[in-house]
């Protein structure tokens, strides 16, 4: 097999940085990407030969990568072995899709478990594809000890961005007492309400308290 030429041999259109400039990341291959979060290489080792080292590392066992794996390659300083850690838990956080559905009460609350210790209201909305899979969990807002606010247009505005096909509605009550306040019952009205004229219909709204927890749908009011 040939070597890769390197960066400044390519034409200007083929070098990762401009290639994504002019067509978006998704056209860049796993190599080409890496050479742009490593940047440049060193005296000692060229971007290329750093991005097919990680590469390898990748491809082995994504879990594995730390600080200590990446900068045990020649040429990967503490600072891009950082932006590439950190790439990666955004993408974790806010892209990658759960592969299991959330078709159950119990895989839903099991997804919502941090909230029972929150000490204000937080509200939550889960991002649901055709398939009952999660494409995002937000917190929309964080209230005072008993009161939390919301618009519909809060909740749905990242919906509508994720092409969700439904979504989930939570949020937790710090006094410990799960029953529905009247702003909940009118937060979900209005939440339901915005769902069927936007086609992305609201699942359930679950109230949760440390030990207890209330669902919309399970009592039939959705």
């Amino acid at each position: 097999m040939p070597a890769r030429r390197k960066i400044h041999q390519l034409a200007p259109h083929d070098r990762p940085r401009e290639k994504m400039q002019a067509k978006g990341a998704a056209a860049l291959s796993d190599f080409e990407l890496l050479e742009v979060l490593i940047g440049n290489g060193t005296s000692g080792a060229d971007v290329g030969t750093i991005a097919r080292r990680i590469q390898k590392l990748l491809q082995k066992d994504v879990a594995a990568l730390s600080y200590e794996s990446l900068t045990a390659i020649k040429g990967v300083s503490t600072a891009t072995a950082g932006k590439i850690l950190a790439s990666l838990e955004l993408s974790k956080r806010h892209l990658v899709r759960n592969i299991e559905p959330l078709r159950t009460q119990q895989d839903v609350l099991a997804r919502l478990d941090e909230l029972r210790t929150k000490q204000q209201e937080y509200l939550v909305v889960l991002s649901l594809d055709g398939g009952q899979r999660l494409i995002a969990q937000r917190t929309i807002t964080i209230g005072t000890l008993d009161v939390v606010l919301a618009h519909p247009r809060e909740v749905f505005a990242d919906a509508i961005v994720d092409r969700a096909a439904a979504v989930i509605v939570a949020h937790n009550h710090p006094s410990g007492e799960v029953t529905p306040s009247q702003k909940d019952v009118a937060l979900t009205q209005q939440l339901a309400a915005a769902g069927q004229l936007l086609g992305i219909p609201l699942r359930d709204h679950i109230i949760l308290t440390k030990t207890e927890h209330f669902s919309y749908r399970q009592h039939h009011l959705l």
